[in-house]
């Protein structure tokens, strides 16, 4: 059996790639992950109706803290030195 694992947003273009994966490259299942790093609600809540009806499985990454400590207030601090 082969998988594959897709970067997923919820969006037409991923979407699209989930059916295509399987139809023209043969990947038994689709696995997708949605990274959720601080989009409004609605947009993970999209890409997960989304994801039930076409991925064979599908998680949701909680990367907000670990987005915003690592890499939005560093950019902050360097901001205020230039």
């Amino acid at each position: 059996m082969s998988e594959v694992v897709l970067a997923y947003s919820g969006g037409l273009d991923t979407s699209v790639c989930i059916p295509l994966l399987k139809e023209h490259y043969g990947f038994d299942r689709v696995i997708t992950v949605l990274v959720d790093v601080g989009q409004p609600r609605w947009d993970i809540e999209r890409g997960n109706q989304r994801a039930e009806k076409l991925a064979d499985e599908h998680y949701v990454i909680d990367a907000r803290d670990e987005f915003v400590n690592n890499y939005l207030f560093p950019i902050n601090k360097s901001e205020r030195f230039l």
